[in-house]
């Protein structure tokens, strides 16, 4: 326990540290709930696409060939998207992001694998490991357009129609809910078989016929290049409702820290206190007996 000045000192540092936390809290609250729905906006046109893919699969009787459904086992090598943040202060939500990424890499050593890391705190995590980055983003801030997550998309199927990659993998932040955010790999090339492609909540309850124009060959063809940017869109959106929800919890938690913090340094202050005061009586009390 040091003196009442040093300890006042401290307890004023530790009160604008928890304005500061708190301050920050607020914000990530106010930007978790705009990214909360941009996130929640999209879910609709990714449902409605899978529903239509799914009916126009049925109408062509499930005989469909894509250059995006296909295997390239002959490509030398699969690309994995990893997907951070450009700031910090978010809890282990970049450290998980990283260590799910490490895992996939370490289990497909076998293979040749290319990244492109987004955000800088994985690109600065990859530097230090020492592991070639094939393409490094930092443009993309925690409020994701269409725009900048179309061109990666049209790359990538780019290349796998060419046969350059044996897939695309993206790894990244599901937002699952408030409470729950899981770090997870997903195979966005190639595409899965177009019968399963709409789930069964979005599947028509009712025995409707449908007039397709063109075929439904055709319109798949232009609904599948959309497929792939809606769904790696989707993890973009996903990813920056994840990070403001982890930066709103570890602001939170700095904050009550904070709080603790203060109140034992109040009470250690008033024992400090108490003990000089003490000190000062027993000083008055000698001093009056000696001039006794």
């Amino acid at each position: 326990m040091g003196n009442a000045r040093q300890i006042v000192k401290r307890r004023k540092a530790v009160t604008n540290i928890r304005k500061i936390t708190k301050t920050m809290q607020l914000i990530a609250t106010a930007r978790f709930q705009q990214a909360f729905n941009r996130a929640t906006a999209t879910k609709p046109y990714t449902e409605m696409i899978s529903k239509l893919v799914g009916e126009l699969a049925e109408a062509a009787g499930g005989q469909i060939e894509h250059p995006l459904m296909r295997e390239n086992p002959d490509a030398e090598k699969s690309a994995l998207l990893v997907i951070t943040s450009n700031r910090g202060l978010c809890g282990g939500y970049n450290s998980r992001v990283l260590s799910t990424a490490l895992g996939f890499l370490k289990s497909n050593e076998a293979s040749a694998t290319e990244m492109t890391v987004v955000g800088k705190k994985g690109i600065n995590y990859f530097k230090f490991l020492r592991r070639p980055v094939e393409k490094a983003i930092n443009t993309i801030d925690d409020k994701p357009r269409f725009d900048q997550v179309e061109p990666i998309a049209t790359e990538y199927m780019r290349r796998y129609i060419a046969g350059e990659l044996r897939g695309v993998h993206v790894a990244y932040m599901r937002f699952v809910s408030t409470g729950r955010q899981v770090p997870e790999v997903t195979q966005l090339l190639p595409l899965a078989k177009v019968e399963s492609a709409a789930p069964e909540s979005a599947k028509p309850k009712t025995n409707v016929e449908y007039d397709f124009s063109p075929e439904p060959a055709k319109l798949l063809e232009s609904l599948l290049p959309q497929t792939v940017k809606v769904r790696l869109y989707q993890c973009f959106t996903d990813a920056a409702v994840s990070e403001q929800v982890a930066r709103m919890v570890a602001m939170k938690s700095a904050t009550d820290a904070a709080g603790d913090m203060i109140k034992q340094l109040t009470r250690d202050f008033n024992r400090a206190r108490q003990s000089q005061i003490t000190l000062e009586l027993l000083d008055i009390v000698g001093g009056a007996e000696v001039l006794k």
